[in-house]
């Protein structure tokens, strides 16, 4: 990111702005994994590992979510649905977003879950596509 300017800028205000949101960073670094482990991107999903860990969010429930899933049903559904954006470009349904509703989850939830999304498609797109070398401890990709 740091060869471009633009870029890291507009990075650092969208995390720093979702850091404050209404997910909080927990379930931001659970998105954020499952969406890096969706991609391959072993990077994000090594990074945000870390960061998850340091928001609170055990071992295990961050392994959990690197496949979308929580035993917790409210963070399963929106896990869920992050990796319906991501696995189908956005195309998600009025059934896919009523599910998300009906766990409680408000409009204002959903549209930062989507803006979280972007964001980490865009770093994890980044660092498979220039092989950005994994500086954190790294974590094994898992399938679901």
């Amino acid at each position: 990111m740091a060869n471009s300017p633009a870029a890291l800028a507009g990075m650092w205000a969208s995390f720093g702005a979702f850091a404050g949101g209404t997910p909080g960073p927990a379930l931001g670094e659970q998105i954020a994994v499952a969406v890096a482990n969706r991609n391959a991107c072993e990077y994000c999903l090594s990074a945000h590992t870390v960061l998850g860990r340091k928001a609170g969010v055990s071992r295990e429930a961050l392994e959990a979510a690197q496949t979308g899933s929580s035993d917790d049903p409210r963070t399963a559904v929106l896990l869920g649905f992050a990796l319906k954006l991501a696995e189908d470009r956005g195309q998600v349904t009025e059934q896919d977003v009523r599910a998300v509703r009906e766990q409680g989850w408000s409009d204002e939830h959903i549209v930062e879950v989507i803006g979280q999304v972007a964001l980490n498609l865009f770093t994890n797109y980044v660092n498979v596509a220039l092989q950005v070398p994994v500086d954190f401890p790294s974590v094994a990709l898992r399938r679901g």
